[in-house]
């Protein structure tokens, strides 16, 4: 049995890191924010195990990957072309892409865009959601005392601000609050009562808990890994795939109305706050509209949002299983 190795790959014009296990059909790991390929960490042996190569990289902006400085460098075209350039320098031709959180969106726009070398595309968390009508930041949550967190994070600097004083408690505090074990009491949320909102005389962490004891899914070692990367690269990177929300709107206008063609598995816990966003009760019960291959929704019960790291067991077993029909 192999074990997780590292290098780094020229991938559409940047260097990428990626960590690798196992032989055989091309499995891409694409993770989200605030993470790395070590979010995946539980699925290597089980995927390598099952026959497959497994490869998470860091996805740009992120860790060992190149950090380019120009904003609208983090668009999804970018994104899906680094996706495109892994297979590449892998020498594979097609591949299986897994997304979790913003990392979701690339697999399923990898797929969108190019059927042609993903062949099936596994969604964590958050599900394919076609381009609507409306600039996406017009119509996010927002108030006279707060805003939905991803206007938030327009603004450069301000949000990498608040997480950077110090990196460990703020990934400590985002790690245990969007989790399913979390449980909001009556003052969590200080004049915010919608999911995803910031007060605007505040910062994120203010919704935040920073727990007395870490959940049973995170230990001090995993806090640890993922604190000394952000306090290498800090934030700035990973913020700006927020910053291109709108641009990606714009982009993606020759392909408003496209559906994902190619076979598909979306997997959330039924206490992700992501299933609480505006729209997603329309949205996940209709997703087959949208992803006509669409095998199965799976709902893990009292998981939150760090799908693969709080629900392993289940996790790797409905991925093995689509992987082997795919």
């Amino acid at each position: 049995m192999t074990k997780v190795t590292h290098r780094i790959l020229e991938t559409n014009g940047i260097q990428t890191h990626v960590a690798e296990q196992g032989t055989g059909p091309l499995v891409i790991l694409c993770h989200g924010f605030p993470e790395s390929w070590y979010s995946w960490r539980h699925q290597f042996a089980a995927l390598a195990e099952a026959g497959f190569h497994a490869v998470a990289p860091d996805m740009r902006g992120y860790g060992k990957t190149d950090r380019p400085e120009a904003i609208d460098q983090y668009t999804l075209f970018h994104m899906v072309g680094d996706m495109v350039g892994l297979l590449d320098a892998l020498g594979a031709e097609t591949a299986v892409i897994a997304g979790h959180d913003w990392g979701a969106p690339v697999a399923w726009h990898a797929a969108l865009l190019r059927p042609d070398r993903f062949r099936g595309v596994i969604g964590l968390s958050v599900p394919f959601r076609p381009r609507g009508p409306l600039r996406p930041t017009t119509i996010m949550p927002q108030s006279d005392d707060a805003q939905f967190y991803q206007l938030y994070f327009q603004a450069p600097g301000v949000a990498e601000a608040e997480l950077e004083r110090d990196v460990y408690r703020a990934l400590r505090m985002v790690l245990h609050s969007v989790s399913g074990d979390f449980v909001p009491n009556a003052g969590a949320y200080p004049e915010v009562g919608t999911i995803g909102m910031v007060p605007r005389r505040g910062g994120l962490l203010d919704g935040m808990v920073n727990p007395v004891s870490l959940p049973p899914w995170l230990t001090e070692a995993d806090l640890d890994f993922y604190t000394a990367e952000f306090a290498s690269t800090g934030f700035r990177g990973a913020l700006n795939w927020y910053r291109n929300i709108d641009r990606n709107w714009e982009l993606l206008a020759p392909f408003a109305g496209a559906r994902v063609s190619v076979p598909a598995l979306y997997i959330a816990g039924d206490r992700d706050l992501v299933l609480a966003f505006r729209g997603m009760d329309e949205l996940i019960p209709n997703l087959s509209k949208f992803v006509p291959q669409l095998q199965e929704t799976i709902l893990l019960p009292g998981c939150g949002h760090w799908t693969q790291q709080e629900r392993p067991a289940e996790v790797n077993a409905a991925m093995i299983d689509f992987l082997r029909r795919h």
